[in-house]
């Protein structure tokens, strides 16, 4: 369909966008691959994933994973590359467990990792060792060589992503300054309370990102992920309650959308090591 030879192995697979044709006729209008996704585009127009688009315009490095839909590519041509990777080729090795925790993954499109030159050279340089590897004859070692490089290739992507959230600092501050409005106004309304801690999905959908790209970018520049800043939140708001009004904790619980007290006392004192009866008392 794409004028590709055969592949070289049959769980992964190393592609040169100038090697592929694109013919519109012949795709559907969303797909859902099978395999982890690694892709590197200079110029390939916007395409749409989940609901954002992404301009390729400037290139970058786009990561999905097993069962993901996304929308077809424009037909544009250009320049990068693609590695397809079956979750079977990682069976017996520790990456089939570690690749999970690289939360790029669950990155939507306009969330791609944007790279220098020089790190563009670095990355492209393991591209080429992985393709290297999949022309060769295959033997024994392998699938050792390319799973060590993919390992590099991630552990060199979390790097970047790092370094991006600290030169997107602007950018990033003032998605800071919006998550805590969110956070501001949910712990503010009673009613939106009663209905329990707002949950890190809810959080990013009110800034139009992935959950997991703001969990990232948070730990990365405050060290702490979404997550627990809802915590942090939600034990402010508690100990502002139980020192300024004469609630119990029972009526403090339910305000705050837990069904049952204990669950409350339970939380709250893993996060303070005090129950709410004990700060109230200490705080008197």
């Amino acid at each position: 369909m794409f004028g590709l030879p055969k592949p070289e192995h049959p769980l992964v697979s190393f592609i040169r966008l100038e090697d592929m044709s694109l013919p519109d006729e012949a795709l559907p209008d969303y797909l859902v691959l099978d395999f982890y996704k690694i892709a590197y585009k200079d110029t390939m127009g916007r395409a749409r994933y989940g609901q954002h688009h992404y301009d390729f315009g400037e290139g970058g490095l786009v990561f999905t994973a097993p069962g993901q839909r996304f929308e077809k590519p424009v037909a544009n041509k250009g320049k990068g590359c693609l590695i397809l990777l079956h979750p079977d080729f990682f069976l017996s090795y520790p990456l089939a467990k570690k690749i999970r925790q690289y939360g790029f993954f669950s990155y939507a499109a306009d969330e791609a990792l944007h790279v220098s030159e020089k790190e563009k050279r670095t990355l492209f340089s393991v591209f080429d060792i992985i393709d290297e590897e999949l022309q060769a004859r295959i033997d024994d070692f392998s699938q050792e060589v390319v799973i060590s490089q993919i390992e590099l290739l991630l552990n060199y992507c979390s790097r970047y992503y790092k370094r991006q959230f600290m030169t997107d600092k602007a950018a990033n501050d003032h998605l800071i300054g919006k998550f805590e409005k969110v956070l501001d106004f949910y712990f503010r309304d009673e009613a939106q309370l009663e209905n329990g801690l707002p949950s890190v999905q809810h959080v990013a959908d009110r800034l139009n990102v992935s959950a997991g790209y703001l969990s990232d970018m948070l730990r990365s520049l405050t060290g702490l992920n979404t997550q627990q800043h809802i915590h942090h939140r939600f034990i402010e708001t508690a100990k502002e309650i139980l020192s300024t009004t004469d609630l119990s904790v029972s009526e403090i619980a339910y305000r705050m959308g837990f069904e049952y007290p204990q669950s409350f006392t339970r939380l709250f004192k893993s996060k303070t090591g005090r129950t709410p009866l004990e700060f109230r008392q200490a705080f008197n």
